[in-house]
C-alpha cells in the first residue's frame, strides 16, 4: 500500500514542515471523489445525506455531537455538482469563513426538526422539500431518483409528497468509505496510539478500591488531553460484571482478584477506536488465565486469515459457534465473537459474525480497516476476557494498529 510504512510509524499529530504528515486536503479530496464516483454507479441522481459521517465524508465539515446527531444537519450532492450543506446558522457562516473548499452560496442555515421537537406543522420540513426540489431540477436530476441515508418520518413523507423517488443511500455511502487512503489510515493510528497511552494509566491506576467510574473519568481525562474531538464511549466492566457482559460502566468498587476489561471508543479528526484489553487486579487464578488464553488464540486465529481476497465467512468460521461458549444461537451472541469496520464511523464495513458473514460474506480488500473482538467467559462462572485488534489489510496481510500488550493476560499491580 503506498505510504503504508509513514503510517505506521504514526508520526506526531501536529502539522510540521521537516515531515511528510496527514495531508488533509488530499483526505477532503479523496473522500469527495469517493462518494461521487460511487453516486455515478448508482441509480441516483443525488445523495441527500443525514447520517452525519456521511456528511462529513463528503463536506468535510463537523459540528459537536450534541447537535450534529438532532437529524437538522443535512448535505446534498448531485451528480455533477458540489457539496451543498444545510447547517446551524451560525455553523453555516464558519464554513463559509474557513472552510474554502466549498462554495461559500453552498453553505447554507437549516432547521427542520430537531428529531420532533419542533412540529412538522411549522412547515420547516415543507420549505426545505421545496428547496431540495428545486436544486435537483437545477442540476437536471428532478426525474431520477435521490438516495438518502436516515431521514426523519416527516422528511421523508413530505419528500413523497413531492413526488420525489427516495431510495436507500446507506449502502452507497458505506461501500464509498470503506476502502481508506493514506491519510485516513494515518488518523486511525494516532487515535489508536493515543488509546496505548491510556491502557498504561490504566493498568497504573488498577487496584483495589478503585470503581469503574473513576477509570472511566481518567481515560476521558487524558484522551482529551490528548487531543481527542470525542470519546463516545468508555466500557468499564469488572468481577461478577464481565459475565455475561454488560457493555456499559457503573460504580463498582473494584476489589483484589477481580479480572477487569476495558472497552475505549474516540475519535481523533474524526477518525475511530474500538479497543478492548483485559487485565486482572492484584493476581489471577488459573481459570482466568485458560479464559484469556482462549479469547488470544480465537484472536490470533482470525488475524492469520487476514489477507486480500478472503472472504469475512472464512474468518468467522475461526470463530468459536456460539452454542461452544454458553449462549443458544448466534444472535444471542452477537458482538462477542465479532469485527467491524472502523473510520468516521464505530460500525462501518465489513461486518464480520457468524450471525451475518456465513451467507452474506465480503471479500476483503486493501484499505479496509476493521476491529476484531473475541470473548470468553471463564468457568468460574463470573470472570471473562475480552480482546479486541484494529487490523489493516495490506498487500502483505494484516497490520495491526493496537500496540498495547495483549497476548498474555497482564497483572495490574501484581502482588
Amino acid at each position: 500500500m503506498e505510504g503504508f510504512g509513514p503510517v505506521m510509524n504514526t508520526p506526531g499529530h501536529m502539522g510540521v514542515d521537516f515531515e511528510t504528515r496527514v495531508d488533509f486536503d488530499r483526505l477532503r479530496t479523496y473522500r469527495l471523489a469517493r462518494a461521487r464516483e460511487a453516486l455515478d454507479k448508482s441509480d441516483f441522481g443525488a445523495l441527500l445525506l443525514f447520517d452525519f459521517y456521511n456528511i462529513r465524508y463528503v463536506s468535510g465539515t463537523w459540528v459537536g455531537g450534541a447537535l450534529g446527531d438532532k437529524m437538522t444537519r443535512y448535505c446534498l450532492l448531485t451528480r455533477g455538482g458540489e457539496p451543498i450543506v444545510w447547517d446551524f446558522g451560525s455553523a453555516a457562516r464558519h464554513h463559509k469563513l474557513f472552510a474554502p473548499w466549498l462554495e461559500p452560496d453552498n453553505c447554507r442555515a437549516g432547521m427542520l426538526g430537531l428529531r420532533g421537537a419542533i412540529a412538522p406543522r411549522a412547515g420547516l420540513f415543507e420549505s426545505a422539500v421545496k428547496e431540495i426540489a428545486g436544486l435537483l431540477a437545477d442540476a437536471g436530476v428532478a426525474d431520477q431518483p435521490i438516495g438518502l441515508d436516515i431521514v426523519e418520518l416527516p422528511f421523508l413523507f413530505e419528500l413523497q409528497k413531492a413526488g420525489i423517488d427516495v431510495r436507500d443511500a446507506q449502502q452507497t455511502m458505506l461501500d464509498a468509505r470503506v476502502i481508506k487512503n493514506r491519510d485516513e489510515l494515518m488518523l486511525l493510528s494516532q487515535a489508536a496510539a493515543m488509546v496505548d497511552g491510556v491502557y498504561q494509566d490504566i493498568f497504573e491506576a488498577l487496584k483495589p478500591g478503585v470503581r469503574e467510574n473513576e477509570i472511566v473519568a481518567l481515560a476521558n481525562k487524558r484522551l482529551y488531553e490528548m487531543g481527542s474531538d470525542q470519546v463516545e464511549a468508555i466500557n468499564s466492566v469488572s468481577g461478577e460484571r464481565c459475565n455475561p457482559h454488560p457493555h456499559n460502566f457503573t460504580d463498582r468498587i473494584i476489589r483484589p482478584g477481580d479480572q477487569a476489561f476495558f472497552d475505549i471508543i474516540h475519535s481523533f479528526n474524526g477518525y475511530r477506536t474500538c479497543y478492548y484489553r483485559t487485565m486482572s487486579v492484584g493476581s489471577a487464578t488459573a481459570v482466568q488465565h485458560d479464559a484469556y488464553a482462549k479469547a488470544r488464540e480465537w484472536m490470533d486465529s482470525a488475524i492469520d486469515l487476514v489477507k486480500p481476497g478472503v472472504g469475512t465467512d472464512v474468518i468467522a468460521r475461526a470463530w468459536p459457534a456460539a452454542t461452544e461458549f454458553g449462549f443458544a444461537n448466534e444472535m444471542a451472541a452477537f458482538g462477542l465473537q465479532f469485527g467491524h469496520g472502523l473510520g468516521l464511523g464505530l460500525h462501518e464495513r465489513p461486518v464480520i459474525s457468524r450471525l451475518n458473514s456465513l451467507t452474506d460474506p465480503i471479500e476483503l480488500q486493501v484499505g479496509m480497516v476493521f476491529a476484531l473482538e473475541t470473548y470468553c467467559p471463564a468457568t468460574d462462572g463470573i470472570s471473562a476476557a475480552r480482546i479486541e485488534e484494529e487490523i489493516v489489510v495490506t498487500e502483505n496481510g494484516p497490520a495491526i494498529l493496537t500496540k498495547f500488550p495483549a497476548q498474555e493476560l497482564m497483572i495490574a499491580n501484581k502482588y
